[in-house]
C-alpha cells in the first residue's frame, strides 16, 4: 500500500530563499520512497496528521528545531548531533532532483571522511578516514554539465585525484565546495586541477598560519599551468586569535585577484558562538574586499558606528 512521506529541510525552512543547496540525504530518501510506491511530499504542519512518516535532516546546529515535527520524527544530520548513515539501500539511490527544481547542477561525492582530525571539523567524527565512495559516472547528470563535487579532503586519495583526471578530459565544469588542501597541490595534481573546467572558483583554506606558505606555492603552481589568482576562492577561519587571523587575512594579499571568504568558527554543541567582532569583520571587512588595503585597525576606527556595542 503506498504511504505519504514528507520530507522536512530545517536549513531551507530557517534560510529562506539564502539557502540555495539541495539536501543531499533527503533527495535519496525521496527517491527510494518512490521507488517503493510511496508518494512523497514537503512537510507542513497542517497536514502532519495525515503523513505516515517524516524525515527531517539539519545541516547547521545553530538552526532552531521546528516545534511541529511530529515525535516519531526521523532526524539525521549533524545539525541534530546525529551521525548516523543512511541504510545501505537508501544510500545507493540516485538522488531526486525533482524535489529542489531550481537546482540545475549535479551534486555529489567521490570520496568519504578525511585523514585529518581538525578540531573545528565533524568529518573525522561523522565519516571517519576517507575512503572512496562513487565514481564520477554515477553522480552526474544527463541534462547538465555542471557537477558540484561535495568531498572534504579529494586529493587526500587516489580515487578522488583519479576521478578528477578523468574529469578532467570530459566536458562537466566543476565546483568542489569543500576546501581542498594547499599541502597535497603538487605538480602531479596541479596539472589535473588546470585542466578540469571550473564553474567558477578553485577552493582552498588558510584556517592555519602553517598553510600560507603552502597556499603560496599551490598558487605558483597553478599559475605555472595557467590558472590566475583570480580563479582562487579561499577560506579563512576567524577564531578568537585576532593576531593569527590578521597574520592569515594580510598574507593572503600577496595573491592580490583572489577570493578572501570569512568564516567565524562556531560550535554550538561546545557553547562556541561568533563573537560580533569575527561577523563584522567576516561580513563588513573582509567580504567587501577592504582587507586588501586597509588593516583592521584603521578600517575598525574608520566604523566605528558598528562598534558601539560591548565587543
Amino acid at each position: 500500500m503506498s504511504r505519504l512521506i514528507a520530507l522536512h529541510d530545517a536549513d531551507a525552512e530557517h534560510f529562506g530563499r539564502l539557502n540555495k543547496f539541495p539536501n543531499y540525504a533527503l533527495m535519496k530518501i525521496s527517491a527510494w520512497h518512490k521507488q517503493q510506491g510511496d508518494e512523497v511530499v514537503w512537510f507542513s504542519p497542517i497536514e502532519a496528521q495525515f503523513y505516515d512518516l517524516v524525515y527531517s535532516s539539519k545541516i547547521f546546529d545553530f538552526v532552531p528545531e521546528n516545534p511541529y515535527l511530529p515525535e516519531n520524527t526521523i532526524k539525521g544530520g549533524t545539525g541534530y548531533g546525529l551521525f548516523q548513515d543512511l541504510p545501505d539501500e537508501i544510500d545507493r539511490m540516485y538522488p531526486d532532483y525533482s524535489i529542489y527544481p531550481d537546482c540545475d547542477y549535479a551534486i555529489g561525492f567521490l570520496t568519504r571522511g578525511c585523514p585529518n582530525k581538525c578540531s573545528w571539523c565533524y568529518v573525522p567524527q561523522k565519516e571517519g578516514d576517507i575512503y572512496p565512495y562513487r565514481t564520477w559516472q554515477e553522480i552526474v547528470r544527463a541534462d547538465t554539465n555542471k557537477l558540484t563535487l561535495m568531498d572534504n579532503n579529494i586529493l587526500a586519495h587516489p580515487h578522488g585525484i583519479e576521478q578528477l583526471r578523468q574529469l578532467a578530459e570530459t566536458d562537466y565544469r566543476l565546483d568542489i565546495n569543500q576546501a581542498m588542501s594547499v599541502f597535497l597541490v603538487t605538480p602531479e595534481t596541479a596539472d589535473i586541477l588546470s585542466r578540469c573546467k571550473w564553474q567558477k572558483f578553485i577552493r582552498f583554506s588558510v584556517d592555519q598560519k602553517a598553510q600560507i606558505e603552502g597556499m603560496y606555492r599551490a598558487a605558483d603552481l597553478l599559475a605555472e599551468r595557467g590558472i590566475p589568482n583570480s580563479k582562487l576562492f579561499i577560506y579563512c577561519l576567524l577564531t578568537e586569535d585576532l593576531e593569527d587571523d590578521l597574520r592569515r587575512i594580510y598574507a593572503m594579499r600577496k595573491l592580490k585577484s583572489a577570493t578572501l571568504y570569512g568564516m567565524p568558527y562556531k560550535d554550538q554543541r561546545k557553547g562556541i558562538m561568533p563573537k560580533r567582532w569575527q561577523n563584522i569583520m567576516a561580513q563588513k571587512y573582509i567580504y567587501s574586499g577592504q582587507w586588501r588595503k586597509i588593516d583592521w585597525a584603521e578600517w575598525k576606527e574608520d566604523h566605528k558606528f558598528y562598534f558601539k556595542e560591548d565587543l
